[in-house]
């Protein structure tokens, strides 16, 4: 089940109050308690929120309610990014896919019978791990609060030990012809991904152009193609990089 538009708003409530009563909430989002009532019903059968008398607070698995954040966040526009790039995948036999929801929604579109797949996505392994025929490795390191991706100097020496023919994989931005990561430890572990890989597909949907990000991984050109939901920034568009969009 899908959040609603509301339903959203309180989880973005409550991630920043932490608790909140049911009055207080149909106050701020100008609806009816009993409306908020059953909003909370159906987010606590979700495990999203744990209801309290008189109003509802955040589990303490809090991380589940981000990565489930994440998989909705532009989901549309992360489906018309999968639906551009699968027409452009080459043939392969080893693929790591890095700890994105858009590597993940290519992912689960494309024909991985018979394929090595190794992922840092704890959500990616658990979906892929309902086909048949797939040999799924999933890298071990730490999984920190508010994420779904395992990190450390650990999981990027394990990269090491392989060899893909292809990389799916995102970014936190694109910053001027770059990506960029938020983080030093999602920058390591895919930039060894990344020099494992002899085929590099970026994945990003418009909002990631002028994003903030703080660490450079690499530049456009040195990916094999771009597929992103919506024509880039005329400046990308330099004919170095192939966008498909």
């Amino acid at each position: 089940m899908a959040l609603t538009e509301r339903q959203k708003e309180i989880l973005k409530i409550l991630k920043s109050t932490k608790n909140s009563a049911v009055n207080s909430l149909a106050k701020e989002l100008f609806v009816s308690e009993a409306t908020i009532r059953r909003d909370l019903a159906e987010m606590q059968n979700m495990g999203l929120v744990e209801r309290s008398h008189g109003g509802a607070t955040l589990p303490e698995n809090a991380e589940e309610v981000s990565i489930f954040f994440r998989m909705e966040r532009n989901a549309n526009e992360k489906e018309r990014v999968a639906t551009k790039a699968i027409l452009y995948i080459p043939p392969f036999k080893s693929v790591f896919i890095d700890s994105s929801s858009t590597a993940l929604a290519l992912a689960e579109r494309i024909d991985l019978n018979h394929k090595t797949v190794v992922t840092n996505n704890l959500q990616t392994a658990i979906q892929l791990s309902k086909k048949k025929n797939i040999n799924l490795i999933l890298l071990g390191g730490s999984v920190h609060f508010n994420t779904n991706a395992t990190t450390g100097s650990w999981t990027a020496r394990q990269l090491e030990d392989f060899s893909f023919d292809l990389m799916l994989a995102s970014c936190v931005a694109v910053i001027g012809g770059a990506t960029y990561e938020s983080s030093l430890d999602q920058k390591e572990i895919k930039r060894v991904a990344f020099e494992r890989s002899q085929k590099r597909i970026l994945l990003v949907d418009h909002t990631k152009f002028g994003a903030h990000g703080t660490y450079k991984l690499a530049p456009l050109s040195a990916y094999d193609f771009v597929a992103t939901d919506l024509a880039p920034p005329a400046e990308l568009e330099d004919g170095i990089t192939k966008f498909v969009y």
